[in-house]
């Protein structure tokens, strides 16, 4: 939110994370948002961590202001696309934060993808099980489903499970179509945070699929995630 944007104190790391948000309404997204960087901020002692989102008018130029001209961000997108590399960027650069490093988005991330695969293994699921991934994905990129789908095959393969694919809000394969998941199935929501499609449309799909599976929490709020963040700060301040 905008009276949580973190005064420039020192030298001290700046990393900033930004999520898209909700444009209809923006303010329970960034605080969502705020709270997860507050918990990162816990695993980085010495660090200056700040949230923003797209969708809330002023906060991305807010925050960089206070922080300064260089830092980190760290994308809590699930695919990299045009808001990763052409928007965020530009809106950086519109700010005065020219000197901001945009890492890999939060999907493409090496340790979110195996927290994915230990979430599933932690629900039981094994040889012979099914998995479905929900994503959001997109009617104007590939890059999301591409990468829920690479997820998928990716758990599918390292559980010998007997199905295990995505699908998704925005795009075929529409979760309100799937069909043939076995009481026993599991849901994995591949988003980041609980925003409008968690709560729901993912549930509304779902029904309307007559999926009879077990709905995981999202991804996103795993209690490891902040450090899993926390350490893609750290590397990446390093030089890795």
């Amino acid at each position: 939110m905008m009276d949580d944007v973190i005064p420039l104190v020192g030298t001290a790391p700046a990393a900033l994370i930004v999520a898209h948000g909700q444009p209809s309404d923006p303010g329970p997204a960034a605080a969502e948002i705020a709270a997860l960087a507050a918990r990162v901020a816990a695993c980085l002692p010495g660090w200056r961590v700040a949230s923003a989102t797209l969708a809330e008018e002023g906060a991305l130029a807010a925050q960089v202001a206070a922080l300064g001209p260089e830092g980190l961000v760290y994308p809590l997108f699930m695919a990299g696309g045009w808001f990763t590399r052409v928007n965020l960027p530009a809106r950086l650069a519109e700010a005065g934060g020219a000197g901001w490093r945009v890492l890999a988005p939060f999907g493409t991330d090496a340790g979110v993808q195996d927290l994915a695969e230990t979430l599933a293994r932690e629900a039981g699921l094994g040889p012979g099980g099914e998995l479905l991934l929900a994503a959001h994905g997109s009617f104007r990129s590939p890059a999301p489903a591409e990468v829920a789908e690479a997820v998928a095959a990716r758990i599918g393969r390292a559980l010998g499970l007997a199905r295990a694919e995505a699908a998704f809000i925005d795009q075929s394969p529409r979760l309100a179509e799937v069909r043939g998941f076995g009481p026993g199935a599991v849901c994995l929501p591949f988003f980041a945070a609980r925003g409008g499609h968690v709560i729901d449309d993912l549930p509304e799909a779902l029904g309307a699929a007559g999926f009879a599976g077990r709905i995981l929490p999202p991804l996103g709020l795993d209690p490891r995630v902040p450090g899993l963040i926390a350490g893609a700060l750290q590397r990446a301040a390093a030089g890795g």
